[in-house]
């Protein structure tokens, strides 16, 4: 295959295919860990920016500005 920008397509595309026999489905278990710390990780962001939100919109209201 034709090489791109220097590196070629089907060397990247082996590496691609040994990673994918080398993994395997999370058990029941591992997939709910993982789902519940992503949804907690997600709120806290979340969180965060709705109370830079609320610091933004209501304190400038409160001093007056």
């Amino acid at each position: 295959m034709p090489d791109v920008k220097g590196f070629s397509v089907s060397k990247r595309l082996n590496e691609y295919i040994r990673i994918l026999k080398l993994s395997r489905r999370p058990s029941r278990e591992e997939f709910s860990k993982i789902s519940r710390i992503s949804g907690i990780g997600i709120l806290l962001i979340g969180g965060i920016g709705f109370l830079i939100y609320l610091l933004m919109t209501v304190l400038p209201e409160a001093l007056g500005a």
